[in-house]
């Protein structure tokens, strides 16, 4: 029976660079880092609060077909492929603590029924969406629509 969501492949352009970003911009812990082989390297980040789960940062390569790796590398480049939700204590002042380091916003914080809410990128291009969430009711959805 499964018990839990363990792992979440995150693709990314360099894992070098990415590590770095998840690490020292996100404040994420080193999980894994195995290299298998010459061409292979197994690299995990995680919350410190959450250490239970883990993001499995990865490069768009084989035994993907050519053409699947050419179609993710061509998202990555646009900024376009989703990545992962994060709960934040303060949206706001996460959005300028991360402003200050370089972090490329696409939404500033903004008033939800669920919360309040920013969009951002992480350095491959991910959407990382960040939720000061508050309690709602599905009613106060209703007539609600994205910008």
């Amino acid at each position: 029976m499964i018990t839990n969501v363990s792992l979440v492949s995150v693709w990314v352009k360099d894992l070098d660079d990415s590590l770095a970003f998840y690490t020292e911009v996100l404040g994420f812990s080193v999980g894994d880092d195995v290299r298998l082989g010459d061409d292979f390297r197994w690299l995990t980040v995680f919350h410190p609060s959450q250490p239970e789960l883990h993001l499995h940062l990865t490069t768009p390569g084989k035994p993907l077909s050519d053409d699947l790796i050419a179609a993710m590398r061509r998202a990555q480049d646009e900024g376009g492929l989703p990545g992962v939700g994060l709960h934040v204590d303060d949206c706001r002042k996460t959005y300028e603590d991360l402003v200050a380091k370089g972090v490329e916003f696409i939404q500033e914080p903004a008033e939800r029924p669920y919360g309040v809410e920013a969009l951002m990128r992480d350095n491959s291009g991910n959407w990382l969406v960040l939720v000061e969430p508050r309690d709602f009711k599905p009613e106060d959805m209703e007539g609600f629509e994205y910008e």
